[in-house]
This record gives C-alpha cells, sequence and structure tokens, in this order.
C-alpha cells in the first residue's frame, strides 16, 4: 500500500513557481509514495465556526477534511506574501485544525517548503507555516526545509521539475516526509 501525501499549495496563481514544485514532488515521489496536489483552496470560504456545521458544511470544506482524512503525511509548499504565510494556506489549516480537538492533521507528519522571489525563499512565511499546522495537530518534521531563493528569475525558463538541484533537493524531501510516516513523535 502507498503512502499518501497531501500536497497543499499556497498560490491559487496558474504560473506558480510553488505550484510547479508540487507538480515536481508528484512526478519526483520515491516508490510506495503517492504525492497528491489538492485542487480547490480557491473555493472554500474563509473559516468561521458558524458554518462549520456538519450537517451544512461547505462542499469545499468538506473535500478538504476528507482528502486530509485519507493522507498519511503532508507537504505544504508555501510563497511569502508580504513576509508571512498567505492566506489562502492558512485558511486551509484553519478548517483542517477544526472541529476543536478533532484536527484532520491528527498528528501526522507535516514538512513546510517553498520558493519565493526573495533572496531567502520565503523562509518566514514556511516558519509561520509551520508554527500553525504544529499548533492544529500536526507533526511538524522541523529538519524537513528547502526554500528556494530568487523564484522568478531561477525559474523563468524552467520548470523546477527540470533544474537538477532542485529536483535532487525535493526528491529528498519528499524521501524524508514518506520516511516519517509512522514513526512516532
Amino acid at each position: 500500500m502507498s503512502v499518501r501525501i497531501l500536497a497543499l499549495v499556497g498560490s491559487l496563481r496558474a504560473g506558480s513557481h510553488n505550484r510547479q514544485l508540487a507538480e515536481a514532488a508528484v512526478k519526483l515521489a520515491p516508490e510506495g509514495a503517492e504525492v497528491e496536489v489538492f485542487e480547490g483552496l480557491a473555493d472554500i470560504p474563509f473559516y468561521n465556526e458558524d458554518i462549520d456545521v456538519a450537517d451544512s458544511l461547505p462542499p469545499a470544506a468538506a473535500k478538504l477534511r476528507e482528502a486530509a482524512q485519507a493522507a498519511d503525511a503532508f507537504l505544504l509548499f508555501s510563497p511569502e506574501y508580504n513576509g508571512t504565510i498567505p492566506a489562502v494556506l492558512k485558511n486551509a489549516i484553519d478548517w483542517l485544525s477544526r472541529p476543536y480537538g478533532a484536527s484532520t492533521f491528527g498528528g501526522k507528519p507535516v514538512a513546510v517548503i517553498g520558493t519565493a522571489y526573495g533572496q531567502y525563499g520565503g523562509v518566514w512565511a514556511q516558519d509561520e507555516a509551520r508554527k500553525a499546522v504544529g499548533i492544529a495537530g500536526g507533526k511538524v518534521i522541523e529538519d524537513i526545509k528547502l526554500s528556494i531563493p530568487g523564484s522568478v528569475v531561477r525559474f523563468a525558463e524552467t520548470h523546477p521539475a527540470d533544474d537538477s538541484e532542485v529536483a535532487a533537493q525535493l526528491t529528498e524531501v519528499v524521501a524524508r516526509l514518506h520516511g516519517n510516516v509512522g514513526v512516532a513523535a
């Protein structure tokens, strides 16, 4: 049976370099691991406890929770918006953290990586995402990090999967996350 890794991409832009990284992770997943990029983060309303009701849960939020429940691990891809985590990624974390005491992250391994235009590759946003998902119940693998700077230039003409250095680093990230499934905290 394959380990299922759910990828959440914090950028909605069609040509997003973080989206391209996620696509590369799908291709580079080691044998025994399956990376699925979740589609539909843009359709999920902002978290509001008033609409988080079992019999009338927004369909997009229910779809996210179902995908997360079926996952064995999570791989979050975060760009950096104004020095912090994008709202769409934070919203997904908020929906998955609820209802209180029943987080869908449920101690499952989580890695946060990404790319950004700046010289640090989005490291502030990725640190914020690690903090939020850890509080939300995920088992953040703190030593799995990949922050790729200069995305606009680096990936202007090259898909991340075709960048040998990035492909090697991404392969290692997915393999290490895969190796943490089933490991006690």
